[in-house]
């Protein structure tokens, strides 16, 4: 049987040099280079073909992140395994993003380090369990989570976010609601605001995924205070307040969690 041959790139000898052995100890696997810096690796990438290359991320001539990018463009074949001492919240998402398959803390035992290489091998990415939850997470947020959040939006806020997340843009949310494109982008700021959303596109994107998750649907019905009228009854040819004169508002479907009743829209 072929053994997988691996490439160390780490700045620290004793490490490095302990790493290989232990390796070399393993059925399946074989340590063919070791590497100390950036020079050196792009040079043993250059002499011997690797299955896996186990990359610091902290090199002395430079950065390890910068140097997956490198080896993955011009040898796309390899699977590389970041190493780092550094908090695997902050540099995980940066490593898979400049091609690692995989992500380890130095702090790991070794045993993770053969079970990373044969995770990559089989061409599967290795995270450790709570860094790989956190970024699903961070792809697919449970919008059962902003639940709370959201009750601290105003009924026209909710509206904002909910016509945001059915793909209206802020011409197209301004014309349902009539208001102004300035001020739905007032509300998107109040959105951001209270949810704690860095930008628009994290705006956005928890927007469409609230959408899409079916606790919100975009669903449109007849204003029940005007009775589709779109005037308000206690005030001569004044909008109805509730749905601004439109006749009808968006509202969530039947049974989910959260919806539109009872709100205040003055609130």
């Amino acid at each position: 049987m072929k053994k997988i041959r691996v490439l160390i790139v780490e700045d620290h000898p004793f490490f490095r040099s302990g790493l290989a052995q232990w390796l070399n100890q393993q059925q399946g696997v074989t340590c063919c280079g070791e590497a100390g810096s950036v020079r050196e690796a792009r040079m043993a990438v250059a002499k011997l073909q690797y299955d896996v290359i186990l990359m610091d991320l902290r090199l002395g001539d430079g950065e390890g992140l910068e140097l997956i990018s490198e080896v993955i463009r011009e040898h796309p074949q390899i699977r590389i395994i970041a190493l780092s001492q550094f908090d695997e919240d902050t540099y995980a998402h940066r490593a898979l993003k400049a091609g690692a398959r995989g992500y380890l803390m130095k702090s790991e035992a070794t045993e993770a380090v053969l079970i990373a290489i044969e995770t990559v091998m089989r061409g599967d990415i290795h995270l450790s369990p709570r860094i790989a939850a956190k970024l699903l997470q961070n792809i697919f947020p449970d919008p059962a989570s902003r639940t709370r959040d959201l009750a601290k939006l105003t009924d026209r806020e909710l509206q904002v976010f909910q016509l945001l997340g059915g793909g209206l843009s802020t011409i197209d949310i301004g014309k349902h609601l009539k208001i102004s494109p300035k001020t739905v982008e007032t509300y998107r700021e109040h959105l951001k605001d209270k949810l704690a959303l860095a930008d628009a596109a994290e705006l956005l994107r928890a927007a469409t995924v609230w959408v899409e998750s079916g606790r919100l649907d975009l669903v449109y019905e007849t204003c029940h205070t005007c009775k589709g009228k779109g005037k308000d009854t206690g005030k001569r040819n004044s909008p109805c307040r509730s749905c601004n004169g439109s006749g009808n508002a968006p509202s969530a479907r039947k049974g989910n969690p959260y919806s539109f009743s009872g709100l205040n829209p003055d609130a």
